[in-house]
């Protein structure tokens, strides 16, 4: 997987697990908000209900106050008229609102809606869901009065509904009087109610979903355009590295070509010129021309060292012969013997063999690092360190010489300064030069170990 898909990775899953960590937190809180509302509606429904019910069943109470009052324990003529008058007593729309009667012990005396009922002992009727309604209103009776919640039959609609109904007791006859209201109307209140919030909270989740789309898509769209600049400026910095190398390479075999041109080739003329005067003085007898060939020994000597100081200048022989350490330590014994300037040199190679344009960019670097040093920074003491670390090799040169402001350098670097920087670049490397003047200079570069594609 390429590391600039990775990286895109990185920046959506975070955004997106944490989006939908946000997304489930509040829409949860949302429900449970939505709940706890929704179930303080009902209560407050359920409050007016049972004042309701308390309403309608002092308006029996006060129907049939005069006759219980004025009649006896046993007065059956009171008791019938109680009852009729209590029969006839219907309220709400449908007529569904009515009086019930019972004895304590479970007896019906008056049920309009359902008069097959007058008479029967239902003090252990269940209703749907296993409630035994009589026995639990009479519970209520016991206490003084009271609500109880159950399942009975709505005469409009003929169906099973939940019902909440308020009894109270006729203490003269001992009977249990009261009436009930059917919540089907909050029901429906509250599963509309309940409708709303879960279209809310949907609603809320497929917004949130197209703002995370949205923004997934804007990432990827600006990870795209930001790779796309990067991918630009890289190929523009590849194209300013290849020109500058094709200039190098150009300049060093114009370099090259002058040296053979101007030392090794005049050397050669010398020789053989030497050589050919030699041979004439020597056909004629002259023994001055064996003076002529110990001039042309020395010539040709001369120029058998300046072949071996160009092919070391294109790549030391001690580096291929004897290795990176030999070939630094041979370097930095000349510049030692060549400047004065004191070393201090700690060198540590890891022991796996060293990758060749590794060797050979470490020794440039650090062959020119002497060079500026040499030149321009009028030090005492120069400190080596080359040491391997976590698959990486680095090297640092620090002087105790005039160093130089860096931001200044940035603006008007130097040919072998930049060479050093593009050397380290073309292998992907790290390149830092840290400098104050009066406080010395520090050069800082790591070159991967790793195999390079």
């Amino acid at each position: 997987m390429p590391l600039k898909f990775k990286i895109l990775l990185l920046a959506l899953i975070p955004m997106m697990l944490v989006t939908a960590a946000v997304t489930w937190i509040g829409l949860n809180q949302a429900r449970q908000l939505s709940e706890d509302e929704i179930r303080l509606f009902e209560e407050h429904l359920l409050a007016s209900k049972k004042r309701e019910l308390k309403n309608y069943v002092s308006l029996a109470m006060t129907s049939i106050g005069h006759i219980v009052d004025n009649a006896g324990a046993d007065d059956e003529q009171a008791q019938a008229e109680v009852r009729k008058i209590l029969t006839d007593m219907t309220f709400g729309q449908d007529k569904d609102g009515y009086f019930f009667v019972y004895t304590l012990d479970g007896t019906n005396l008056v049920h309009p809606t359902e008069p097959e009922l007058i008479g029967q002992n239902l003090y252990d009727l269940q209703d749907s869901g296993g409630d035994y309604v009589i026995r639990n209103l009479l519970a209520q009776v016991e206490l003084g009065g009271g609500y109880h919640r159950y399942i009975w039959r709505k005469p409009s609609r003929q169906e099973q509904i939940d019902k909440l109904s308020y009894v109270v007791l006729l203490p003269k006859w001992n009977w249990m009087l009261g009436t009930g209201l059917y919540l089907d109307d909050i029901s429906r209140e509250v599963a509309k109610i309940r409708a709303q919030v879960n279209r809310n909270i949907r609603n809320t989740f497929f917004t949130v979903l197209v703002i995370t789309s949205v923004a997934v898509v804007l990432v990827v769209l600006v990870g795209i355009a930001v790779n796309l600049h990067e991918s630009r400026m890289a190929d523009s910095r590849l194209r300013m590295l290849a020109h500058r190398s094709v200039l190098a390479n150009v300049a060093d075999r114009r370099r090259f070509s002058r040296e053979l041109h101007d030392g090794i080739n005049q050397l050669m003329v010398s020789v053989l010129y030497r050589i050919e005067l030699a041979k004439r003085k020597l056909k004629n007898e002259d023994p001055s021309g064996l003076e002529d060939l110990d001039q042309g020994y020395d010539v040709l000597n001369e120029a058998i060292q300046e072949v071996r100081r160009i092919s070391h200048d294109l790549r030391p022989t001690l580096l291929d012969d004897l290795g990176l350490k030999a070939a630094l330590d041979g370097l930095l014994s000349r510049f030692e013997e060549r400047t004065g300037i004191r070393l201090k040199v700690d060198i540590r190679l890891p022991t796996a063999e060293l990758p060749e344009d590794v060797e050979i960019t470490i020794y440039r670097l650090v062959q020119e690092g002497l060079t500026n040093v040499e030149r321009h920074a009028d030090a005492s003491m120069l400190k080596l360190s080359l040491w391997g670390q976590a698959g990486t090799l680095w090297l640092r040169l620090q002087d105790n010489g005039c160093g130089f402001d860096t931001d200044v350098l940035e603006r008007f670097e130097g040919i072998g300064l930049r060479n050093m920087r593009e050397r380290v670049e073309l292998l992907g490397g790290e390149f830092r030069l840290l400098s104050k003047p009066g406080q010395g200079a520090t050069l800082l570069v790591g070159l991967s170990l790793r195999q390079r594609a």
